[in-house]
C-alpha cells in the first residue's frame, strides 16, 4: 500500500492538524476489507503488478504516459493488460501504461486543456482534486507543478485504479483518498487550489458544497469549478423531475448566471466564466475499457440537442474564482 506519512507530514507544515488527526483512523475505516467484497482481489493484484521502474514519464502530455512497450516482456505486457481489464470499467483518462492504451469513457484531456491556460499556476502549490475519479487531473496537475495533489472520491474501485497506476509510476506527491468532501474536517483553509469538476450537480445542497469548498482554501485561495449548466438567466436553474441522461443523482443545473450568484453569496470574489462547451458523444463514450452505455445511449436519437428524457443535453461551465 502507499505510504501516507508525506502526505501526513505536508499537511501538518500547512496546519491542517484536524485532519491529520483524523486521517489514519478515515483511511483504516476505508480499506477495511470486510467492507468490500472485491477489495482483497483488488489489492492483490495491485501487489502483484510489474515491479518495474518505468522508462519514461509524460504527465505534461493529453494521453499519460508510463513506461515504453519494450519496457517489459510480451508476457507481462499481456499479464498487465489482463490485470488492469479487471478494475474496469475505466471511466477517466487516457493512460498510455508500457505501450497498453487504456481508451476510457472520458476523454479527460478536453476538460484539461479547456482551464489549463486560465487557472493560476499550479507551482508549488498544495492542490485539493474533489471527486476525482481515478486521478487522472491529479496527475496533470503534477505534471503542471504542484507540490502536492490530494484527490478525493468516495467509490473504492476509482481509488484502486489510482493505486495502480501509481504502483506503476512510482512514488509521487499525489494521493487518492477514499472519502467525499463532507469527510474533510470544517475550516481546513489550507490548500491553494481546490478543484471541484463534475460533482455539484450530484449534491442536494449546491450551495453547501460551495461553502465546504471554500473552507478548505486559503485566503486568496483559487476555487476551479466545473458543472453541468442550462442556458437562461438569473435564478433559472433546472431540478429533473426523475433522471438526467440517465442519472439518477441529479440535483441542480443552473444557469451560468445563477450559479455566479450562488458563488458570490458563499463569499467567492473575482468569479469569471472561462468556457461553456456542449458535451459530445466523441469526448464520452464507450470503448473496451468501458463497455457499458455511455452518452450517445442517453440522448434523443431523433434531436441530440436533448436527453432521452426530453430535457437539455449535458452543456458544462467552467468557473474560476477566489476565496476571500
Amino acid at each position: 500500500m502507499i505510504d501516507y506519512q508525506p502526505l501526513y507530514e505536508t499537511l501538518t507544515a500547512a496546519k491542517a492538524d484536524a485532519w491529520v488527526g483524523c486521517l489514519p483512523e478515515q483511511l483504516l475505516k476505508a480499506f477495511d476489507k470486510t467492507r468490500h467484497g472485491t477489495l482483497p482481489q483488488w489489492l492483490s493484484l495491485i501487489a502483484s503488478l510489474p515491479a518495474i521502474t518505468p522508462s519514461i514519464r509524460l504527465l505534461d502530455v493529453d494521453t499519460l504516459q508510463i513506461g515504453r512497450s519494450d519496457d517489459l516482456s510480451d508476457a507481462l505486457k499481456n499479464q498487465l493488460e489482463s490485470q488492469l481489464r479487471f478494475l474496469q470499467p475505466w471511466r477517466k483518462g487516457p493512460y498510455q501504461l508500457f505501450g497498453l492504451h487504456i481508451d476510457t469513457e472520458w476523454r479527460s484531456d478536453w476538460k484539461w486543456n479547456r482551464l489549463k491556460n486560465h487557472i493560476a499556476p499550479l507551482e508549488h502549490r498544495l492542490v485539493l482534486d474533489v471527486g476525482c475519479g481515478n486521478g487522472y487531473h491529479c496527475w496533470r496537475m503534477l505534471g503542471a507543478g504542484a507540490k502536492m495533489v490530494v484527490g478525493i472520491d468516495p467509490l473504492v474501485l476509482n481509488v484502486m485504479q489510482f493505486h495502480a497506476i501509481r504502483r506503476l509510476y512510482g512514488d509521487a506527491p499525489v494521493y487518492v483518498l477514499p472519502m467525499g468532501l463532507e469527510d474533510l474536517p470544517a475550516g481546513l483553509n489550507v490548500f491553494d487550489t481546490v478543484f471541484s469538476m463534475g460533482v455539484l450537480y450530484h449534491r442536494r445542497s449546491p450551495i453547501d458544497h460551495l461553502l465546504e469548498l471554500k473552507q478548505c482554501l486559503k485566503s486568496g485561495g483559487e476555487l476551479v469549478l466545473e458543472t453541468l449548466i442550462i442556458d437562461g438567466g438569473l435564478g433559472e436553474a433546472l431540478v429533473p423531475e426523475g433522471r438526467y441522461a440517465n442519472m439518477r443523482n441529479v440535483w441542480f443545473i443552473p444557469s451560468c448566471e445563477t450559479l455566479m450568484v450562488w458563488m458570490k453569496r458563499c463569499g467567492f470574489v473575482n468569479i469569471r466564466l472561462i468556457d461553456v462547451t456542449v458535451t459530445k458523444v466523441e469526448e464520452q463514450r464507450s470503448t473496451n475499457w468501458m463497455t457499458f452505455n455511455s452518452l450517445k445511449d442517453f440522448l434523443d436519437p431523433k434531436n441530440p440537442a436533448f436527453t432521452i428524457e426530453g430535457l437539455p443535453a449535458p452543456k458544462r461551465a467552467i468557473l474560476i474564482a477566489n476565496a476571500t
